[in-house]
């Protein structure tokens, strides 16, 4: 057997980020930056109104007060989306919308709620400090500033301010083609009620959801026991995509199609690796495109564990991010046993406690159950060397999903 850490590392030393590519802005959401955004315009791109009022001079306003008011004439109307360049007029006021551009020579706005509200004149029942409500042209971004910097991850926030400032296509890592490939003459589509000797192929929809969250996009592909269409499949895949997870079929038994296909050729190598659960693991490169082939076990407590610990890294590493997962320390709310000499990855649900978090099973362990799975909020990684914990011990935890939402 090898190590986790081993199995692992022979991944990310084999994968590499994707080639950046010019994508529109929505397709770039949740990637990963590829170029320095500098400003091509200031931000705003005009002195503007933070507030519905008056565009005044400060100095025609500075006695102003609820008990003693300043009339002026209000010269016209500015609203939002005007164009045209503006004065001040000298004896007057300019009413104007939030958003609106400030005409030349005034200074202040005073807000609608500070005055009575008048269209042919106003009365201003309060002084309005030079600066008051205005929007400076370039007070949030300078032409040349930087907007945003490569390596930056392209959320709604960030796809504003690059939509701001006049961008429409940016250079980002695309998110990874991922094509999961499922076998087996039991299987059955999700919706189907399975006869005897049948099972519902939910590993498949389990990872290409998983691949969803983690920002990939997946498509799935169902190939029976026969070796000439599986082979068939993954060529056309590795063609195509940017990498493969197949599950299923890669232990001992006499109808292992994955394993008889791909060890065939050369391209995969097979190991038993050091962890419960999920021993039976394999990874490789195919094709001309050098395609990396996850090939995961098939209980699917199993599958959706060696997708966490050695897929997800590997395509996050691929997608220009970090190939770190979170964690939390948690306190474990109760005993349980650990192999000797494996790595377990425990299903637990992860509580407030106090300031930090306490970690108790999520329901059966074994790597059919599906049930114990849906209720797990993190996998706890306890060890090879530890063969017990105890109530109260410390255990890192891998998080499932977001964090907050517990």
């Amino acid at each position: 057997m090898i190590s986790v850490e081993d199995h692992l590392a022979r991944i990310l030393a084999a994968v590499a980020r994707l080639a950046p590519r010019e994508l529109e802005l929505l397709e770039a959401r949740g990637c990963v930056l590829a170029e320095e955004v500098t400003s091509p315009v200031p931000l705003p791109g005009f002195t503007n109104s933070a507030m519905d009022g008056y565009a005044v001079r400060s100095g025609d306003v500075a006695a102003a007060s609820e008990a003693s008011p300043v009339v002026l004439r209000v010269a016209g109307d500015i609203a939002a989306g005007n164009t045209e360049h503006l004065t001040l007029p000298d004896d007057g006021c300019l009413r104007i919308m939030t958003g609106a551009p400030m005409p030349e020579g005034a200074d202040a706005v005073v807000p609608v709620e500070q005055t009575d509200g008048g269209v042919d004149r106003v009365e201003i029942r309060e002084a309005a400090g030079a600066g008051q409500h205005v929007r400076p042209a370039g007070d949030d971004l300078q032409v040349g500033d930087t907007v945003l910097p490569a390596g930056t991850v392209l959320g709604p926030r960030q796809l504003a301010v690059l939509a701001a400032v006049g961008r429409g296509r940016v250079e980002a890592v695309p998110r990874p083609r991922v094509a999961v490939i499922s076998t087996g003459d039991e299987l059955v589509e999700p919706g189907t009620v399975p006869g005897f000797g049948q099972v519902v192929d939910s590993n498949s929809l389990m990872v290409a959801a998983a691949l969803g969250e983690l920002g990939a996009d997946a498509h799935q592909a169902r190939v029976r026991d026969d070796t000439g269409s599986f082979a068939a499949t993954l060529a056309r895949e590795a063609a195509e995509c940017d990498a493969i997870i197949t599950t299923g079929g890669v232990s001992m038994g006499a109808y292992d199609t994955v394993k008889e296909v791909l060890a065939a050729g050369g391209e995969v190598t097979f190991d038993r690796v050091a962890m419960q659960p999920g021993k039976p693991q394999g990874f490789g490169l195919l094709g001309p495109r050098r395609c990396p082939v996850f090939t995961l076990p098939g209980n699917p407590v199993s599958t959706l564990v060696s997708f966490e610990v050695f897929v997800a890294p590997a395509l996050r590493q691929m997608a220009g991010r970090s190939s770190e997962v979170p964690t939390v320390e948690a306190v474990a709310e109760h005993d349980w046993t650990a192999p000797e000499g494996k790595v377990q990855f425990a299903r637990v649900s992860l509580r407030r406690s106090g300031t930090g978090w306490s970690a108790a099973l999520a329901g059966g362990q074994g790597s059919y159950v599906l049930g114990g799975l849906a209720a797990a909020d993190a996998l706890a990684v306890i060890p090879a060397e530890v063969t017990r914990v105890h109530a109260g011990d410390r255990v890192q935890c891998r998080v499932l999903g977001d964090l907050e939402e517990r």
